[in-house]
């Protein structure tokens, strides 16, 4: 079963994708035009794409002081791509867009994932647009987000610098008012930026004719100070290439230079990047300085940075499952057709009789349906995400309230926990090849590389469980947990009308249950408590809820399953890894409630001496 017959089960049986075109915004589509766009996206995947992604990870971006080199397949996909319309899918028409629902564009996009996560898809780029579409002027959106929606320009997000990475508050990158009449420029409020940025992916090539960085810098008072903290951070567009008041490039480069290209262990075909802004390389009207302009308020740009973040990090999710499942497809394959070893029979392991495929052994289908179960499971809750997202635009009022609830009490787990558990997929992957896992015959190390960078993008690992336990349970009064309660609530019933899921349904009802009051004790509610304590065991926290979630996902699936009863090779294979996930994945949490709930020190407490 492939991954196009995979998301056609998701999209249509689960979710039941076509009730959206009830929705006047979809109106104009259907079933087929959703298809349509799911077997353009595959052909261009599996023809631009997947038979280059070894390529781009041994030919690595190369840097001769003056341009960044990337093989042609990297273009050729990139304009393939920018061709396909998809840069714009979600768009309205009359800007160049589909009008597409979310949900069929994430999962259209998962075809490239799976194909090549190194090459890349317009993920920053889209939102980009996407941010300045929300937060920008009139202007800004026709002369910047236009053009990465055509694909003649990409985009970037640059937070991170050398001395501060997650910690944005501690950002030094200066952004100065540029002129007597810098609140005058057609484009916003212009301003020369001064500053060293990090870890910004594609933020130099040559696959479009201009790269549009948005900045995240400092507006000093009136002394001349950086004001301490995140309200002082303020959102600013910094193209690359100069851009005059009708929106044309001016020829002339902006003041932004690349100090050096990170090398990564995966994501190779990327570029990832030093930027020095306002050094004088490239000098503006003969002074230093790189000329941006605001988006939005003084003071107001990591709220809107928030909005380019939040959608990452379910694109970095989808990504971390799509390598899980490329993963898992090359070990079932080469599981099927290695001859390894014989079964034990009642007279013994019999040497003479022929070798048996790998796929026979019990220990094999165990890691087989592990990777299963991570990987299609978290695509699964990816599209779920989606959904909420199509619901938040466009749904009744009750409808989108909801949406926006509980697509803020899942963020953290569609980042985090695919991009945990689907690079153990890969790692399981590795061990279904044996020896041959890790050489470069096999693409299965590739694979394993390229997802351990997902626990880092878009925030790391510990600030996603930060971000849930210290504020996502907490906020409206636990009115967020409360909604996902009564979701996981409606599924319990409904695969408790299955006998074969009962227990299941029980298991969840009990581990649920056991969340909340893990909760409870951590926060104690009704007394002060010291936040560093309650925070210290923060990512077992979220480990634990991560994994009812996704207990509550396989459930929902199977009790979709159940329903269609087709009794199909397919459908049994979910069922399978839904009993596997609660068989050997659920019975986990207990270990890391235990240490969570009880604000366990020993971390804590460890003399910095001592290690």
């Amino acid at each position: 079963m492939g991954l196009r017959a995979t998301l056609d089960f998701l999209l249509h049986d689960w979710l039941e994708v076509s009730a959206l075109t009830q929705r006047p915004r979809f109106a104009d589509h259907s079933r087929e035009t959703f298809d349509a766009v799911l077997e353009t996206c595959e052909r261009i995947a599996r023809d631009k794409f997947a038979p280059f992604n070894r390529l781009v990870d041994t030919q690595e971006p190369q840097f001769d002081g003056e341009r960044v080199t990337l093989p042609q397949a990297t273009q050729d996909a990139h304009d393939a791509y920018a061709e396909s319309g998809m840069l714009a899918a979600a768009q309205d028409y009359d800007i160049g867009g589909m009008q597409l629902p979310y949900t069929v564009e994430a999962a259209a996009n998962a075809f490239f994932s799976h194909a090549s996560v190194s090459i890349g898809s317009g993920l920053l780029t889209v939102g980009n647009a996407n941010l300045l579409m929300a937060h920008g002027t009139a202007r800004q959106r026709e002369v910047f987000a236009s053009r990465a929606f055509s694909g003649e320009w990409s985009g970037t997000m640059c937070l991170s610098e050398p001395q501060a990475g997650s910690s944005l508050s501690d950002i030094v990158t200066r952004a100065e008012a540029d002129g007597d009449d810098y609140e005058t420029d057609p484009l916003g409020p212009r301003y020369r930026l001064r500053g060293n940025k990090m870890w910004i992916s594609a933020g130099e090539h040559d696959l479009t004719e201009n790269i549009v960085h948005l900045v995240l810098a400092k507006i000093p008072d009136a002394h001349g100070k950086l004001v301490p903290g995140v309200k002082g951070i303020s959102l600013f567009i910094v193209p690359k290439k100069l851009v005059g008041p009708d929106g044309a490039l001016t020829g002339a480069r902006n003041d932004v230079a690349l100090a050096g290209l990170n090398h990564k262990c995966g994501w190779r075909g990327t570029t990832n990047t030093l930027l020095n802004f306002g050094e004088g390389k490239f000098p503006v009207d003969g002074r230093a300085g790189a000329v941006g302009y605001r988006v939005g308020g003084v003071g107001e740009g990591l709220f809107a940075m928030f909005h380019m973040m939040n959608e990452a990090r379910i694109g970095i999710g989808l990504a971390a499952s799509m390598l899980g499942l490329a993963g898992y497809d090359a070990s079932l394959d080469y599981a099927r057709g290695r001859p390894q070893g014989r079964l034990l029979g009642a007279a013994g392991k019999d040497a003479s009789a022929p070798q048996v495929p790998i796929i026979e052994h019990a220990d094999v289908k165990r890691m087989l349906l592990a990777q299963k179960s991570y990987s299609e499971g978290a695509l699964a809750l990816l599209l779920y995400c989606a959904h909420l997202v199509d619901n938040t635009r466009t749904g009744t009022p009750e409808q989108q309230a909801a949406a926006k609830l509980l697509l803020e009490m899942l963020t953290p787990i569609a980042k985090s926990w695919p991009s945990e558990w689907c690079l153990e997929a890969n790692s399981l992957a590795i061990q279904v090849h044996g020896g041959y896992g890790y050489t470069r015959d096999y693409p299965v190390e590739q694979y394993w590389r390229d997802n351990r960078l997902n626990m880092i993008h878009e925030g790391t690992h510990g600030i996603q469980a930060m971000d849930l336990l210290g504020r996502k349970v907490r906020m409206l009064e636990g009115k967020g947990l409360q909604l996902l309660g009564e979701q996981l609530a409606e599924t319990i019933a409904r695969a408790s009308t299955h006998n074969r899921l009962s227990t299941h349904a029980t298991a969840l009802q009990a581990s649920w249950v056991a969340i909340v009051d893990a909760t409870q004790a951590i926060w104690s509610f009704e007394a002060d408590v010291d936040a560093n304590a309650a925070l210290a065991n923060a990512v077992p926290y979220m480990q634990a809820f991560g994994h009812v979630v996704l207990a509550w996902t396989w459930l929902d699936v199977a009790t979709c399953v159940q329903a269609r009863a087709d009794g199909s090779a397919p459908s049994e294979g979910r069922l399978r890894a839904c009993d596997f996930f609660f068989h050997y994945e659920l019975p986990k949490i207990g270990a890391w409630l235990a240490v969570a709930r009880t604000r366990d020190a020993t971390a804590t407490d460890m003399p910095i001496e001592a290690f």
